[in-house]
């Protein structure tokens, strides 16, 4: 059996609709991380009584992907033979496509995506520039024909237990460069499954918000053609430092949780609410 992640932040309206749908894939661990919520979304998901949810809740913000690397951590201390990520903020009926993605990790396939904008012709601007840098990414591990413009970045997927266990987190704190590493390190990666973005059902973003995702995803990218040609890693595209939200990840709060879950200290403990208290296998 397998086990999903989700991070979530402040996602009172989604979350339930989110665990309603995996609850009921066979899945072994529900791994909810938690960060920086001030909202009700802690206690609405107290209130399932599903051992199988593991909650890692963080008081402070973690910033944008860190939560990801953090649950995939965790599963892989729980001996995961694969994880099935998926933003607490996604809220579409979505249960098929799910099980679509489970079923490549049964196939063997280390990295299954998700093609968020499959048959658009017509895009906005911003939208057009970073499925540019998407693509032009995906060019350059080899990874296009393939791929196409999907990317960990956007939408659910999947990563294999021999993924999870050769992907630095650092790689998968920042979505591009996990693409990066599967392509170095011969993981078979694939478009598991087509969904439009609009079927997610995730809210609506204002202005502001989708232009820094943008430069954080174009930023991510840069870093991603760094790393396939084994140079320092740079967010520079010539006199532009694409930042986006960028410095708000909390690398060291991921350092610490990885280095603490290799000794079983306490800062798991601190951070861990456990059904029951069952024991890691």
């Amino acid at each position: 059996m397998y086990d999903v992640v989700i991070p979530a932040c402040n996602e009172e309206k989604s979350i339930l609709a989110a665990l309603a749908t995996v609850l009921k894939l066979p899945l072994r661990y529900i791994i909810l991380v938690l960060n920086g919520c001030t909202d009700r979304t802690l206690e609405l998901t107290r209130s399932i009584p599903d051992s199988r949810i593991h909650t890692i809740y963080f008081a402070e913000p973690l910033g944008i992907d860190i939560p990801r690397a953090i649950g995939a951590l965790y599963a892989r201390k729980l001996n995961s033979k694969g994880v099935l990520f998926l933003d607490g903020d996604i809220s579409g009926d979505i249960l098929y496509n799910l099980e679509k993605l489970l079923s490549a990790l049964d196939q063997g396939v280390d990295m299954g995506l998700t093609n968020c904008y499959p048959y658009i012709t017509h895009r906005i601007n911003l939208v057009h520039l970073v499925l540019r840098f998407r693509a032009n990414l995906n060019k350059e591990i080899g990874l296009f024909h393939t791929l196409g413009l999907a990317t960990p970045t956007h939408g659910p997927h999947v990563l294999s237990a021999k993924a999870l266990e050769s992907i630095p987190p650092e790689g998968i704190a920042i979505p591009p460069l996990s693409l990066v590493w599967a392509s170095k390190l011969g993981l078979s990666a694939q478009v598991a499954i087509s969904l439009r973005h609009q079927d997610l059902k995730s809210p609506r973003k204002e202005r502001k918000h989708a232009r820094l995702i943008a430069e954080t995803i174009i930023g991510d990218c840069v870093m991603g053609f760094a790393l396939a040609h084994d140079e320092p890693l740079t967010r520079s595209l010539g006199k532009h430092q694409l930042l986006g939200y960028h410095p708000e990840r909390r690398f060291d709060i991921l350092k610490l949780w990885d280095e603490a879950l290799e000794i079983s200290h306490p800062f798991c403990e601190q951070h861990l609410i456990i059904p029951y208290q069952r024991e890691m296998d």
